[in-house]
C-alpha cells in the first residue's frame, strides 16, 4: 500500500461514508467532513438493489445485518401500463434473487442506512458542521479551506459531496448542473390504509403516457409503510430549494388519469415533497494527481433505474480497492479507478436519462449481478 498522507473524504452522505469505512479498514487515515451539524431524518426512501447491498455487505462492519433489521425485501419488480394495469414485466426479487446475485434488494428509509454506516466508521473519522469552501492542490499534497476559517492538509481528496460539489468545482470550474423538465414527489403511507390493494410487497413502476411520468411505489420498514415516488414534467423549477413541500392535491391531479389502484395510492397521502430532478453529462474526467470524485458528484443520475446510490457505493468500494491493493502511485490509482467505473457508471446515466430499462420483458442481470469487490481492476 502506497503511503499518501491523510484522506479527506468531502461529503459525509452513502458513497462518502462508504469510502472512509472501506479505506479505514485498510488502515488509511481517514477523516469525513460533512457540512451538516447532523443527520436529521430528511428524506423517505432508499432502493438498494443486489449490486449495492453486495457491496455494502463486502464492507463487514455489521453493515449489511443492521440493515437487514429494518429494511424491506421487494417480491417483485413489476412494470404495469398507467392506463389499463397490464403488466409488461415481472421480475422476481426477494429469496430468488437473492440466490442469484448473493444478496438481496432491500428498500429502507434513508435514514437507517446512514445510522447504520455512521455506526460502522471508527471513532472520530466523522466531522460534522464541515462545509468546504476551497481546495488549493500542490505536488505534496492538498489543502482544505473550510467555512470557518479553518483548513486542513490530505494527501488525497475524494469528492463525495453531491451534484452541486465544491471538490468538483475546483478541479473542473463552475458550472450548472441542468434542470431536467422532470419534477418529483415523494410520499410515504402507512400500509394498513392501502391494505386492499394488490402486489404492495413489490416494487412497482407506473409507466405515463411519456417517458417523464410514471408512479414507483415500494415497501419501507419491514413492510409498514409504502414509500410512493411520482415523476411529472414541469417547465421550469424557481424554488430557491431544490425541494419543498409539495401539494397532494396537485400530485392527485397530475394522474387522474391513472388506473384506479395507481389513483388509490396516491388517495393515502397526507402530505408530500417536491423537487427537481438534475442531471450532468458523463464527464471525460473525475481526478487530478490528488484529488477525485465518486457518485452524484461526478455522476449524478435521473432516478429512473433506481441506481444513484448504488453506484456510488460501488465507486466507494473500487476506489478503496485501487488506492489499497494494487501498489500503484496515487495519480496512476485514480486514473485506474475512473478506468474501472467510467463506462459503467456513464451507461446507467444515459440509460436512466433514456427511461426505457425493464419496462418490457428483460433481466436486470448487467445491473444487479455486478460486484464491485471482485470486477476487474489495474
Amino acid at each position: 500500500m502506497e503511503s499518501f498522507g491523510p484522506v479527506a473524504v468531502v461529503g459525509g452522505g452513502i458513497g462518502g461514508m462508504v469510502s472512509a469505512i472501506a479505506l479505514s479498514a485498510e488502515g488509511h487515515d481517514v477523516q469525513v467532513h460533512e457540512q451538516a451539524p447532523g443527520f436529521a431524518r430528511v428524506g423517505a426512501d432508499i432502493n438498494l438493489t443486489p449490486n449495492a447491498v453486495r457491496a455494502l455487505d463486502g464492507l463487514g462492519a455489521g453493515v449489511g445485518e443492521a440493515l437487514r433489521r429494518t429494511a424491506a425485501r421487494p417480491s417483485h419488480r413489476i412494470s404495469r401500463t398507467w392506463d389499463t394495469g397490464t403488466a409488461t414485466s415481472c421480475i422476481e426479487m426477494g429469496a430468488v434473487a437473492e440466490e442469484k446475485y448473493g444478496s438481496p434488494q432491500l428498500t429502507m428509509h434513508r435514514a437507517d442506512l446512514l445510522a447504520a454506516l455512521e455506526d460502522a466508521l471508527p471513532t472520530g473519522v466523522l466531522r460534522l458542521g464541515r462545509r468546504l469552501e476551497s481546495l488549493t492542490e500542490s505536488a505534496s499534497g492538498v489543502e482544505l479551506t473550510f467555512a470557518d476559517g479553518s483548513t486542513e492538509e490530505a494527501g488525497l481528496v475524494i469528492g463525495a459531496d453531491g451534484i452541486h460539489s465544491v471538490v468538483r468545482t475546483s478541479i473542473l470550474g463552475p458550472e450548472k448542473p441542468d434542470f431536467t423538465g422532470v419534477v418529483a414527489f415523494r410520499a410515504v403511507v402507512p400500509a394498513p390504509r392501502l391494505a386492499e390493494l394488490p402486489n404492495l410487497a413489490a416494487f412497482t413502476k407506473w409507466w405515463g403516457p411519456n417517458p417523464a411520468t410514471q408512479i414507483v411505489t415500494f415497501p419501507l420498514n419491514s413492510g409498514k409503510d409504502i414509500f410512493v415516488f411520482a415523476t411529472a414534467p414541469q417547465d421550469s423549477w424557481l424554488e430557491e430549494s431544490w425541494t419543498t413541500p409539495g401539494d397532494v392535491e396537485e400530485l392527485r391531479a397530475m394522474y387522474a388519469d391513472f388506473h384506479p389502484e395507481a389513483r388509490a395510492l396516491l388517495d393515502g397521502a397526507d402530505e408530500v415533497l417536491k423537487s427537481a430532478l438534475y442531471v450532468r453529462d458523463p464527464l471525460p474526467r473525475w481526478s487530478t494527481d490528488r484529488i477525485t470524485l465518486l457518485g452524484d458528484a461526478c455522476h449524478p443520475m435521473m432516478p429512473f433505474m433506481a441506481q444513484g446510490a448504488g453506484q456510488a457505493i460501488e465507486d466507494a468500494v473500487v476506489l478503496s480497492r485501487v488506492l489499497s491493493g494494487t501498489g500503484l502511485s496515487l495519480p496512476t490509482a485514480l486514473l485506474a479507478y475512473e478506468q474501472a467505473r467510467h463506462d459503467r457508471t456513464a451507461r446507467i446515466q444515459i440509460g436512466s436519462r433514456g427511461n426505457d430499462w425493464l419496462k418490457n420483458a428483460g433481466n436486470g442481470d448487467w445491473v444487479y449481478g455486478y460486484d464491485a469487490w471482485t470486477t476487474a481492476i489495474a
